[in-house]
């Protein structure tokens, strides 16, 4: 019995070491380390969870949220805290956003929690820094610029919108953001795979890939059923399919397939002849693809879709100029890239979206060395999360900043540092002009077609990586031609 009350103790006082141990350590950085550096004031919350969990709470994607409001007001625009595991500095300061993206691999890099790393892969152009991530990010925009260059994509992009708007004939209302991912999708798995929606592999990489999102940003526990599980098991799955179609792909080029294949103007076969690349990157560089592609382009969709629904002055803008660049095709004309280049309105509507929606609320950074900034100082090792969403909010930066006007985008200056949704620097998204075509060409004859209403209660929520709760549903009225 006393060997037994003796185990118990001992266990106990062992677990409250471990446990101080691991405090200590995780905190001793944090005041000892850093003794003398003027870093910003702020607030480091509970050991090891930090503030992480505020930092998290769900808020209107068009607003900064509560914990960036409590926290600006009392510290600044730049302030401490202690989130993912990590002290960290936040920043809503736009002249610091924008130091800190110019300054990638130099003063500061990107680093991302673990657990993304664990879905992503090792070789994703998300996770991938220095040399690495310059090589492979050189690759992207050279077979994204092959891509732009070819009237296939156009296209395709055009072809696709009009199925989806055709299927919507005999409808009154529709689920917009399950419509916009649908339409991203096949968009995105045509350009990258040759697959069109009627592909058996096309639903399959689909139903994997809803499971990939889930999880990507969820609890990293690598436990059975759950949403992070699924997603490393989904990633996976996806890159089986992917690797299978390599495989035939390569065995049509190799068994005189030449004929059929000089028909295919995909992104993979411009990949497979990428020599600098090894078999998994050319795989992780196909899933980054699907990644930005479906995503993100999906919900910048829905976010125009969603502000110009309760903007009749925007709507009304938005069909002259598109009326006007149809009436200078010729009847069935496919529309072309000189064409976008005319949607001089659009690509400022799109741009306000952007601003006021916040498809990507932030990044992850870390300061490599010791950094100084006008009175305070970054420390070597320390988090750095430069937050876009609070730069296009900013009443100082923007005018009526909590209102959607796409016209603020006509004469303004500095456009790359007051708008940033695609990242800056050398890390900005190489391919956020495919993703601004196929909104545009989507709205070309979406708003000469239909006019829309918004349902009551629909909203864009940061969770913090964004969604509409009930699905953004719009109610349709037909436009009499």
């Amino acid at each position: 019995m006393a060997d037994g009350s003796l185990l118990i103790v001992t266990l106990v006082i062992g677990f409250v070491g471990f446990v101080c141990g691991i405090i200590l350590n995780h905190f001793w950085p944090l005041f000892f380390n850093n003794v003398g550096l003027h870093v910003p004031k702020g607030n480091f919350g509970w050991p090891l969870l930090g503030e992480t969990l505020s930092f998290l709470r769900p808020h209107p994607s068009n607003s900064i949220g509560t914990f960036l409001q409590e926290h600006c007001s009392k510290y600044g625009k730049v302030f401490k805290s202690h989130l993912f595991f990590h002290p960290t500095v936040v920043s809503c300061d736009q002249d610091l956003n924008y130091f800190i993206l110019q300054n990638e691999d130099k003063l500061f890099q990107s680093s991302y929690p673990k657990p993304i790393h664990g879905i992503l892969g090792k070789v994703s152009l998300l996770v991938a820094v220095g040399d690495t991530h310059k090589r492979l990010r050189n690759v992207s925009l050279s077979l994204i610029n092959t891509i732009k260059s070819k009237p296939e994509f156009t296209n395709d992009v055009e072809s696709l919108a009009i199925q989806i708007l055709q299927s919507w004939k005999d409808k009154e209302q529709v689920i917009f953001w399950e419509e916009s991912r649908k339409f991203s999708f096949n968009v995105i798995v045509k350009q990258v795979l040759g697959l069109t929606p009627e592909d058996p592999q096309s639903a399959s990489i689909l139903q994997d890939f809803l499971a990939f999102m889930r999880g990507l940003i969820s609890i990293p526990l690598y436990i059975p059923g759950t949403p992070y599980a699924r997603a490393v098991q989904a990633r996976s799955r996806i890159s089986t399919t992917v690797k299978a179609i390599i495989e035939e792909r390569r065995r049509h080029m190799q068994y005189g397939g030449s004929s059929d294949n000089s028909k295919r103007n995909d992104f993979l076969e411009i990949l497979l002849g990428v020599d600098t690349l090894s078999e998994d990157e050319k795989v992780s560089f196909v899933l980054d693809s699907l990644l930005g592609g479906y995503e993100t382009t999906s919900l910048l969709m829905a976010m125009v879709v969603f502000f110009v629904g309760q903007s009749a002055k925007a709507l009304d803008q938005l069909k002259l100029e598109h009326h006007n660049v149809r009436s200078m095709k010729k009847k069935g004309e496919s529309l072309n890239w000189e064409d976008y280049k005319k949607m001089d309105f659009t690509q400022k509507v799109i741009n306000e979206a952007l601003r006021f929606g916040n498809v990507v609320k932030f990044v992850h950074r870390k300061a490599l060395k010791d950094v100084k900034f006008r009175d305070y100082v970054i420390p070597a090792g320390w988090m750095v999360l430069p937050i876009f969403s609070a730069v296009h909010l900013d009443p100082s930066v923007h005018a009526d900043a909590l209102h959607f006007n796409p016209w603020r985008w006509e004469s303004d200056e500095q456009i790359c540092k007051k708008l940033t949704p695609f990242g800056g620097g050398s890390r900005c998204c190489p391919g956020f002009e495919l993703a601004k075509v196929e909104v545009a060409f989507f709205l070309h004859h979406l708003v000469q077609k239909y006019s829309w209403e918004i349902e009551e209660g629909e909203q864009p929520i940061a969770y913090p990586y964004v969604e509409f709760q009930k699905g953004l549903t719009i109610r349709l009225h037909q436009i009499s031609t």
